[in-house]
């Protein structure tokens, strides 16, 4: 059994998006509900892994919220005080596509604390991986701009908190059905930090993504996108990871590798059009968690982004949280048994081309003058 941290608090499910009606874009036309990106999904994820007693075979880590030095290691001054005040002045759009409550801001600085004390904890030997279960979410959020539901990076904030406490090096790995475009932002002239990002093509941001996004002219072309076109599955993402991901990784040598982990990339999910099943999350799980065991003596950092069904994030989740802890439940997958395959889950060879032209940069990662 590996040893392995939980990051949890009810305060991250208290972040208020609203009606989803106020969005400049809704034009007026979208009657006020529940916002997509409400907290049932990572509630329903929480309460999956108590009642399948994995949680107690788990290591809390009790989140602190994040200081605003701590922002500002990634994210300009102006932007994180015009978060600050959107919220005190009763909420409303902090960015694009970003609506928050009267409390977000304070939230938000308990979601990245969550993520700092998972860093903290890991580097620390306290534990030997972690998996953070926070909100608001952050991978889409930028130096300056709050983007797609995301207010501050966690996972570009932990990245700079391992640095500053000896990791040389960081890796952060999207597999989010979304691009990863904060972190490639945030990181895009540094050599110092690998952002791979492997997503459904053209999604959103619908101007991020690109296989030639491939970091600045001081960063090594230490950024990786893997634009995989929609429908794709299992055969295409086991070929990404294996093909790009892992050698990419084995080039880069990280100290830490961060995950932003979303789930929108499953067969059920209402925002994005690929494939995945439960066992397919475990499946790039395994691959990721073993690489790391090679690489960074199994320091890994799993930090929740995206997905939006209520029913189908939570076993999405579990798969990958017993792959962390090395352990498995009793809880089984009752919506894609594993003898259900999906159509067209094979490699197909539209996503191989994809796959390939993504490999063909990934090999030079590290390599002299890349």
């Amino acid at each position: 059994m590996t040893t392995t941290g939980w990051v949890w608090h009810e305060r991250f499910m208290w972040h208020d998006t609203g009606s989803g009606a106020g969005a400049r874009s809704a034009g007026g036309w979208i009657e006020p509900a529940t916002h997509i990106e409400h907290p049932a999904t990572k509630r329903r994820l929480h309460n999956l892994a108590a009642v399948s007693g994995i949680l107690d075979r788990l290591v809390p880590i009790a989140p602190a919220p994040a200081t605003e030095d701590d922002l500002r290691t990634v994210h300009d001054a102006a932007y994180v005080a015009h978060v600050r005040e959107v919220a005190q002045g009763g909420g409303g759009l902090a960015g694009e596509n970003v609506p928050i409550g009267r409390d977000s801001y304070e939230i938000a600085l308990l979601s990245a604390g969550g993520a700092l004390a998972a860093t903290e904890a890991i580097l620390a030997g306290e534990v030997a991986n972690a998996y953070a279960l926070i909100r608001p979410p952050g991978h889409h959020a930028e130096s300056r701009l709050g983007r797609g539901f995301c207010i501050f990076n966690n996972c570009a904030i932990a990245a700079r908190r391992a640095q500053a406490r000896g990791a040389a090096r960081v890796a952060i790995l999207d597999w989010d059905v979304h691009h990863g475009n904060g972190a490639q932002e945030i990181f895009w002239n540094d050599p110092t930090v690998l952002t791979i990002s492997v997503h459904q093509d053209r999604l959103y941001p619908p101007d991020a993504g690109d296989l030639d996004e491939v970091g600045g002219p001081h960063a090594g072309g230490t950024n990786v996108n893997v634009p995989l076109p929609p429908g794709s599955g299992s055969g295409a993402y086991l070929a990404a990871f294996e093909r790009v991901v892992i050698p990419a990784l084995e080039r880069f040598a990280p100290d830490l590798l961060i995950v932003a982990s979303g789930y929108d990339a499953a067969a059920l999910d209402p925002l994005g059009r690929m494939n995945l099943t439960s066992h397919d999350f475990r499946a790039l799980a395994r691959l990721t968690l073993d690489a790391a065991e090679r690489i960074c003596r199994g320091r890994v950092l799993v930090c929740h982004e995206g997905g939006y069904s209520e029913a189908y994030v939570p076993f999405c989740g579990l798969a990958v949280l017993e792959e962390l802890a090395r352990l498995r439940t009793d809880v089984t997958d009752p919506y894609f048994p594993p003898e259900r395959r999906l159509a067209y889950a094979d490699l197909q060879p539209h996503q191989a081309r994809v796959i390939e032209a993504a490999a063909a940069h990934a090999a030079t990662i590290g390599a002299p003058d890349a």
